[in-house]
């Protein structure tokens, strides 16, 4: 079997962009991969345009040398835009690899390990008011793991965000829906690295100990030591990574026990091959994986194998909940793919990955680049999205 073509599909979907990859082979079975770079499609299409004519004519089975090949095979190598097209190319050759031999891609992992994969619900928020009534329909539907994503300043869709605001609103928001449910379900934040290392220690310490039981990225993460010094100060668990480009970057968070959930995303971090690799070391330190997964279908089977396989892992990201539905349209878009059972998805039992993408709707639609919010503080200068 030969690698016959790689072909490109960025699309709009729900508020967002994703960028899809179908590899073709001679045998007429094909695969289906998913960038995790969202907002910067086009740069991870010109990525592939130079990956592609190293992988035409080779064997799909080999997906460790392709990989090896992908990234090494350049004097610059790694990065999140390199990165990000290896992840499409390696998991559409799982899925190629899964179907061609007639097995799950989990089954090229080892097998499963779990009859199913538990999840969390992202909630989003702009008042008091739709954090709680969201989060009581989404506990009363079965879901006990609830991640926050506060977007208080899209309330006035000013696009201001000031810390120091944030985190005295946000924090009685917080306090005030642990009261409402009670001590069990599981709530964590994200703050999509927004704060400072003094405003993540403030805003931690303006609530009950024992309000959240991880916090999300809440500073930047080039600097490990950063993380360090915050750790000294706090004790809540931190879910970190969904950035990280590979195993290296996930290294010193690892090895230097700072992060306590591996955010490891399989769109991003290198594909299902590397995404292994972050597991076994996480597994070795006692970390479990926090998959990330906000993009579309082909994450979600992604990441759902990768979870059947590994011994490590806490709960799954799910955007779309009884509470709201990021992916609106994803059902046009993808006529085959992974379907929620209550607050889990269970391991499916088909040939590759099981999903399956409209590529001719995809050509019919005009691509429109999406770029990320740009935020400001009151004084006119730029903060973290």
């Amino acid at each position: 079997m030969k690698i016959t073509a790689v072909k490109t599909f960025p699309i709009n979907i729900g508020f967002g962009s994703q960028l899809i990859i179908k590899i073709e082979t001679d045998s007429g079975i094909y695969g289906w991969g998913a960038s995790g770079l969202s907002g910067r499609e086009l740069a991870v299409m010109g990525a592939i345009d130079h990956f592609r004519p190293n992988i035409l004519g080779k064997d799909p089975h080999q997906i460790g040398a392709i990989w090896q090949d992908l990234y090494r095979g350049q004097y610059f190598e790694g990065g999140r835009v390199l990165t990000a097209a290896i992840s499409a190319i390696d998991i559409a050759l799982y899925d190629i690899k899964g179907k061609s031999l007639g097995v799950p891609v989990y089954e090229l992992l080892g097998g499963k390990q779990r009859n199913h994969v538990d999840c969390f619900a992202s909630l989003r928020f702009t008042t008091e008011e739709e954090l709680i009534s969201r989060a009581q329909v989404l506990i009363k539907e079965g879901w006990n793991v609830l991640r926050l994503a506060p977007a208080e300043y899209e309330e006035n869709s000013k696009a201001i965000f000031e810390p120091r605001e944030s985190i005295a609103t946000v924090s009685k928001w917080v306090t005030k829906l642990r009261e409402v449910i009670g001590p069990d379900p599981v709530v964590g934040i994200d703050y999509h690295h927004r704060l400072s290392a003094a405003e993540t220690f403030s805003f931690l310490s303006k609530m009950p100990h024992g309000t959240l039981d991880f916090i999300e990225e809440p500073i930047r993460d080039e600097t490990p030591e950063a993380y360090e010094s915050l750790r000294k100060m706090i004790d809540i668990p931190f879910a970190i990574g969904e950035e990280f480009a590979s195993k290296w970057q996930f290294l010193p968070y690892i090895e230097r026990g700072i992060t306590q959930f591996a955010r490891v995303d399989v769109c991003n971090v290198g594909g299902i091959t590397e995404a292994m690799k972050v597991a076994a070391m996480a597994e070795a330190h006692y970390i479990d994986l926090m998959p990330h997964n906000p993009l579309g279908p082909i994450c979600t089977a992604a990441s759902i194998h990768l979870a059947a396989a590994c011994p490590n892992v806490a709960w799954l990201e799910e955007i779309n909940t009884p509470a709201e539905q990021l992916g609106t349209n994803a059902a046009e878009f993808y006529p085959t793919q992974p379907k929620l059972d209550g607050a889990k998805y269970i391991i499916p039992n088909v040939p590759g990955l099981g999903v399956e993408f409209n590529e001719e709707l995809a050509l019919s639609k005009k691509f429109i680049p999406v770029e990320t919010p740009r935020l400001k503080k009151r004084d006119g200068s730029y903060t973290n999205w």
